[in-house]
This record gives structure tokens, C-alpha cells and sequence, in this order.
């Protein structure tokens, strides 16, 4: 897999009012990396998810995806060839939604099936992740009756289901019990594995759902980076102690980390 940039955020400001969202963010992401982002509630995590998916232009810096420059290319033309998954996403499909459509219809970028038509290509990519994501069984029911488990790895299926170069997870693991949770976290440390898998970003409250194989944390606070880059110097004591304002006592343990409140 090439190693060359798929995200670039170089001296970023995000000001919304008289808020300031983001403070002089500088973020690299290469295409052979897996990324978590942690930080408090309002420490940016998602809006700095809406830079990387074209969804949002900065104040202030430069942004540069896929090697498109964010305000120099059309943005609808550049979404596509990245997933995404969060929960402003789910809050648009359809609760009536075949599951199965859920998925397919990510193909033409769209939430839920018109009428547009597949191909075998589409109906087998989509087969494949659904399979992939345990949801197969779904896939004739309603998105609205799945459970949270569920109807998160549905949106994961949907997210890949364009073979996007840049793969985003605003907080996969929210609203999840302890299967679902664990479940999610072996599925996606197999596609941390695979090669093939596009590079990927998982943004998240708990260092728990980190899956292993993942490469490179953030740690954000108050709209600024406290510190980045490779997982294991990053997701330490002092850090994370910083990040979430309190002190900390964190382990790894089987390719796992937990964090406590220091005694």
C-alpha cells in the first residue's frame, strides 16, 4: 500500500461565532496508517471529522484530502472516495430502510434506494461486507429494528461499500454493551490488518475501543492537539492524564488498553 498523504491539515482554525472549534491543528495521515483520535467531550474530535470528509472548509489553514485541496475541487466529487460513518449519518436513513439498500445504496452516494440500478459487481460487493459485518441475516429488515450493534456495523458495510481510499469512524462504539462493544472491536482490528483496507480514522472517548493494529493516536483538548503520532508514545499516563484533565492510570494488556482515575 502507497504511504503517501491522504489527510493534510496545516495551521487550521475552525471558528464558529465567537467559538473557536479548532486552534492551529496540524494532522498528517498516510494511506498504510490507522488513526484513533481521543479527547474529552468539545475537544473538536468531530469537527476535525468533518475536515477530513469534506464536509466542513477551515477558517482559517489549508486542508488537503486525497491530495485535493479543500476550496480548489468540487467536494461532491471528492466524497465519495471517502466513508463515513457518525451518527448524523444513521439519523438519515430511513427507519423503514431494507438493510440490504442501506449498503447498496452507498454506491451511488446516496442514503436509501431510488431508482437507480446494479450491477452484479454492486450487488456482490455488497453481499461480501454485509457477510463481512455480520449483518447478512438483516438484510431483508428494516434499518429500524436492528439493534445499536447492528445498525453501527450496517453503516460500516455502507461506508466501504464505494472501496473508499480514506475510511472515517466518528465514534463506532457509542451506545454499544459489552458484545456489541467487543464484537466491533474484533471487526475492525481484522480490517486494521488487511492491507488492502483503506487508511482509517476512529474517533472515540475510550482508549477500551481501540482496536489493535491501529498505528497513530491524536489526543485533542480544547480545540487543540496536546500531542500525536505513533500509538504507543502517544497513549501514555501523562498524556492522556492532560487530555481529559484528570489524573490517570493506563495499562495495555493482549494488544488492549484500559485507563482508570489514578489512585
Amino acid at each position: 500500500m502507497s504511504s503517501d498523504p491522504v489527510v493534510e491539515v496545516r495551521g487550521v482554525d475552525v471558528v464558529r461565532g465567537e467559538t473557536r472549534l479548532l486552534r492551529g491543528v496540524d494532522w498528517t495521515v498516510h494511506a498504510d496508517e490507522r488513526w484513533v483520535v481521543l479527547g474529552p467531550n468539545g475537544a473538536g474530535k468531530t469537527t476535525l471529522l468533518q475536515l477530513a470528509s469534506a464536509h466542513l472548509h477551515p477558517t482559517r489553514g489549508a486542508v488537503t484530502l486525497l491530495g485535493e485541496t479543500m476550496g480548489a475541487v468540487d467536494v461532491f466529487e471528492l466524497r465519495p472516495r471517502i466513508g463515513l460513518t457518525s451518527a448524523a449519518l444513521a439519523q438519515r436513513i430511513e427507519a423503514r430502510e431494507r438493510t440490504g439498500d442501506v449498503v447498496l445504496s452507498a454506491g451511488y452516494a446516496v442514503v436509501g434506494r431510488g431508482r437507480e440500478r446494479y450491477d452484479v459487481h454492486d450487488l456482490t460487493r455488497a453481499a461480501v461486507l454485509m457477510q463481512q459485518w455480520g449483518v447478512t441475516a438483516m438484510a431483508h429488515r428494516a434499518f429500524g429494528t436492528l439493534s445499536e450493534g447492528e445498525r453501527k456495523r450496517v453503516q460500516i458495510a455502507r461506508a466501504l461499500m464505494p472501496d473508499p481510499e480514506l475510511l472515517l469512524l466518528d465514534e463506532p462504539g457509542a451506545g454499544l454493551d459489552l458484545g456489541g462493544r467487543e464484537d466491533l472491536v474484533a471487526r475492525l482490528t481484522a480490517l486494521a490488518g488487511d492491507p488492502a483496507a483503506p487508511a482509517q480514522v476512529l474517533v472515540t472517548h475510550h482508549v477500551e475501543e481501540i482496536p489493535p493494529g491501529y498505528t497513530h493516536a491524536l489526543l485533542l483538548r480544547g480545540g487543540q492537539v496536546v500531542t500525536a503520532g505513533p500509538l504507543e508514545q502517544v497513549v501514555g499516563q501523562e498524556a492522556l492524564s492532560e487530555t481529559f484533565g484528570l489524573a490517570l492510570s493506563v495499562q495495555r494488556s493482549g494488544g488492549r488498553w484500559t485507563a482508570r482515575r489514578a489512585a
